[in-house]
């Protein structure tokens, strides 16, 4: 391989780190980073360990060692579905003519700056985008969070699903989008409320609750679903069940990450899947909906099903929850043709971007490359925050 010529580049990579870093993505460093990636080629699964609910049985005194009660280990797995670079490039004219301008060193700082941009944006989205699988809501749609000062229920009630979940009591996050922060950081950064001037002077927001609270661009707002009038099947509904039947009734559809209630029940459920043979409910219809399911049991009549608002989706979870797996793009063996290719760690995100440039003829390339896939593998651990 020819001798490092990215070297040189290393202030500007810096320099473009430090200004995205900053951005709004709060969601990457919130969640668990997957140290599996690197063994997983494109579109390959990687396992992630999944155990029961511990087994807890009455002590009966004996002579003979009781003999276990056998579990089964579950699994979950993550795949690299993306393999994605940004990438730019230069003819020699192109650089003779920057030079003559602003300079050439500092055209190409600002491209890796957007070249970064970029890619963490795209990560970022696609971590929001599994608000789809989350377990249930609280709030209002349409009401933003944290609209009262010193009043930090919207966060301890969306804590309190998690809790009746079963989540583990630490690491437990919260990532809202810039409409809630703008009233989280105007209405609750008063030192006296806050307890601390960091968020009043350094525009840090607190951890409420026991979660880390966060902002993130990338927070999904979704419209909501057509369905009206439909309601479920006359038949009992039990705790726990997650497919809910649907009657002949109603008009419209809904789609995953669409909200529903029931007539008798408000918990405010997430729909991760739809089973709909036409335009309109009909029977054999199901909506399916996340861990832990139903909180309510239904009696044997059809209950009224209510699509909540178009509401944006403000994400709390477990860190262990929601998984990245992500590494630089795969390589052959032998090398390509890249004139030098370098990692660099984002202290922020931790994300590992690759940095590459090629040669051509008068021409070059570069790109910052990087390999991802994301997976809620714990949908009862994770819940949203109306806004």
């Amino acid at each position: 391989m020819a001798e490092n010529t990215i070297t040189g580049l290393f202030p500007d990579i810096y320099e473009a780190l430090d200004v995205v870093s900053r951005e709004l993505t709060g969601l990457i460093p919130a969640v668990t980073l997957s140290a599996s990636a690197e063994t997983a080629a494109l579109n390959q699964e990687i396992v992630v360990a999944a155990e029961p609910t511990g087994n807890v049985s009455d002590i009966t005194p004996a002579m003979a060692i009781p003999e276990p009660t056998g579990q089964t280990s579950g699994a979950s797995s993550v795949i690299i579905t993306k393999s994605r670079a940004a990438e730019f490039g230069f003819i020699g004219d192109q650089q003779k003519a920057l030079n003559t301008g602003a300079g050439f060193a500092q055209s190409r700082a600002g491209k890796i700056a957007q070249a970064i941009r970029a890619l963490v944006n795209e990560v970022e989205a696609d971590l929001a985008g599994l608000q789809s699988t989350f377990s249930r809501a609280y709030g209002t749609a349409g009401t933003t969070p944290f609209g009262t000062a010193n009043d930090y229920t919207d966060a301890s009630n969306v804590m309190k699903i998690l809790k009746d979940n079963g989540a583990p009591k630490s690491d437990n996050q919260l990532v809202i989008d810039t409409t809630s922060g703008a009233n989280f950081i105007g209405k609750q950064s008063a030192v006296n409320a806050a307890g601390t001037d960091s968020m009043l002077r350094q525009g840090v927001l607190l951890d409420l609750a026991g979660m880390p609270l966060r902002e993130s661009a990338e927070i999904v707002t979704q419209t909501k679903g057509a369905m009206a009038s439909a309601t479920t099947t006359a038949s009992a509904q039990t705790v726990g069940q997650t497919v809910i039947p649907l009657a002949t009734a109603g008009t419209g559809v809904v789609a995953a990450g669409d909200i529903i209630t029931l007539a008798g029940d408000t918990n405010k459920y997430v729909v991760t899947s739809v089973s709909f043979a036409g335009a309109n409910p009909a029977s054999g219809d199901t909506i399916t909906i996340a861990e832990s399911g139903l909180q309510v049991a239904q009696s044997s009549s059809a209950k009224a099903i209510t699509v909540v608002a178009t509401a944006a989706r403000n994400m709390a979870f477990n860190r262990s929850a929601l998984i990245l797996a992500a590494r630089a793009p795969a390589r052959p063996v032998e090398g390509d043709m890249a004139e030098d290719v370098t990692i660099i760690t984002d202290p922020y995100s931790g994300l590992s971007l690759e940095f590459a440039m090629y040669k051509g003829y008068r021409k070059v390339r570069y790109e910052v490359g990087l390999a991802w896939g994301v997976k809620n593998i714990k949908p009862a651990h994770t819940a949203l925050l109306l806004g």
